[in-house]
Parts: structure tokens; sequence; C-alpha cells
């Protein structure tokens, strides 16, 4: 089966690119957290990416981020084996090495509640406006 929306896969890979309709400001789609919330323990991944098929759970989402025993022991070489990253997004930095569910080592995850200028809370917020 082959998905093909034109409206709806130009719009998404619009404003996967930075240039769609969106009311928020400087809004970026982040790939890390993207991966983790919807493929944890790297299933998806590993399926279409052979190469890095040696990286335990999460950490397959930034391979770049491991130490090389790490990236040694999983049989990958970066710019040999798996490419070196293009860019890395400074966003990014706070979910390398993060659990899936949202759990940071070793500081635990910080609530929606602080967050709330970003994804659905900056909707629906718990505080009312007067």
């Amino acid at each position: 089966k082959v998905d093909y929306d034109v409206c709806s896969n130009y719009g998404n890979w619009l404003y996967n690119a930075g240039i769609g309709n969106d009311p928020r400001e400087n809004r970026k789609f982040n790939m890390i957290k993207q991966g983790l919330d919807y493929d944890g323990n790297g299933d998806y991944v590993r399926l279409w990416v052979p190469e890095l098929q040696g990286i335990k759970g999460a950490d397959i989402h930034t391979p770049w981020a491991l130490s090389s025993a790490a990236l040694s022991q999983a049989g990958v070489t970066l710019g040999e084996t798996y490419p070196q990253p293009v860019v890395t997004a400074p966003e990014w930095s706070r979910h390398i090495h993060q659990r899936p569910g949202g759990s940071l080592h070793p500081r635990g995850r910080r609530g929606p509640a602080q967050h709330k200028d970003r994804g659905i809370d900056f909707y629906f917020s718990r505080k009312k406006d007067a």
C-alpha cells in the first residue's frame, strides 16, 4: 500500500522544512524527539537502516553522540559504515541519551508545565486567561 495524499504530504513536507503555515514563531520539526516519541526502542530505524542494527535502544536515534567504545561494540564507524551528521540542530541536545517515554538520565523528566510555549500546551494550557 502506498500512502499518497498530495495536499497532506506536501503540507507536511513544507512544515517539516520549516516553511509551512504555523502560528508559532521559529517552529522547527525535531526529528530526534519524534523518533523517541514514536519509535522509542528504535525498531523502525533498525528495519530501514541496517547499518545501525547493533545500537541498542533509543541511542539509535543519535549515533553520533555515542562514545567510540559504544560505536565500536555496535560495529559502527562514523564516516565509514554510517555517515557523519551534516548538521546537528541545537535543540536536539536536550534529547540525546533520553529514554523512551521522556525520562532523561540521570535527573528525570521535566513536566509539560515548564514548556508552555511548545506543543499542545501552547494551545491548551491549564491556566485560564482572564
